[in-house]
């Protein structure tokens, strides 16, 4: 049976998409089977691996309000090993059309059960809100990856969403767990974010992943090629960065 990880935090520009897409790929470059699915109405992660939105049939919008089995809506990409439950604009209404129905909260969850066995790890890629598709998100999910921009204005919002992950547990999903800390958008050059890992990892001494990611030009690019920065950039700083995140998170499962 797959983990299943969601990557999270209600703040945008975190890096959410960015972790989301390029662990992906390096997971399905080391032989794993890998399901990414995109559960932002942005589709951040779907154009990230070069599929055209509007082009699509099927996304996770018809799987959460039942209307098609994931195993329908999920697309290859152009990565052995690295599949695709896309995101569509349509997927805005989604947290609406929800709201009423059953079992609303566990929606993903159960739609992804009839494909977990088919990989060894699924990613869920959330919104930058605390609304019902990052609900169904933590609901789905064993453990969740936090990336926290290394500035002091993200740290404001980790810990409502630590608390949000604690009700989650409580009432949900008593197995969900935070699975690590990403720190992302690392500037060696200010003392800022050098204090901010300082103080992230002081709070949270086991829970913070070593690897960090840096700003990066290249990884600012590859998602207007259409590609992730294994097969962009390998070699910049932060195809390293997640190559050596990836093997942490291989390691430690």
């Amino acid at each position: 049976m797959g983990r299943v990880y969601a990557l999270a935090n209600q703040k945008g520009g975190v890096g959410k998409t960015t972790t989301a897409v390029n662990l992906g790929a390096y997971l399905a470059d080391a032989g794993k089977r890998v399901l990414l699915v995109d559960v932002d109405p942005q589709g951040n992660a779907t154009s990230s691996l070069g599929v055209d939105k509007s082009a699509l049939m099927r996304s996770t919008y018809e799987v959460l309000i039942g209307a098609e089995p994931v195993a329908n809506a999920v697309t290859l990409t152009a990565w052995i090993g690295l599949d695709l439950l896309p995101s569509t604009p349509n997927l805005a209404g989604a947290e609406v059309e929800m709201v009423e129905m059953a079992g609303r909260e566990m929606r993903l969850r159960r739609a992804l059960d009839a494909v977990r066995a088919r990989y060894d790890y699924i990613l869920i890629d959330t919104p930058p809100s605390l609304g019902m598709l990052t609900l169904n998100a933590l609901t789905a999910s064993d453990g969740v990856l936090i990336p926290v921009q290394c500035e002091y204005l993200p740290l404001e919002g980790l810990s409502q969403l630590l608390h949000t992950i604690e009700l989650v547990r409580q009432n949900l999903n008593p197995d969900l767990v935070v699975r690590g800390l990403v720190m992302t958008m690392y500037d060696a050059r200010t003392n800022l974010a050098r204090q901010v890992v300082d103080e992230v990892r002081a709070h949270f001494p086991s829970t913070v992943f070593h690897s960090v990611i840096p700003r990066s030009i290249k990884l600012g690019e590859a998602p207007s090629y259409g590609e992730p920065i294994i097969s962009y950039s390998p070699d910049s700083s932060g195809g390293r960065a997640y190559a050596a995140l990836c093997q942490e998170l291989l390691q430690e499962d």
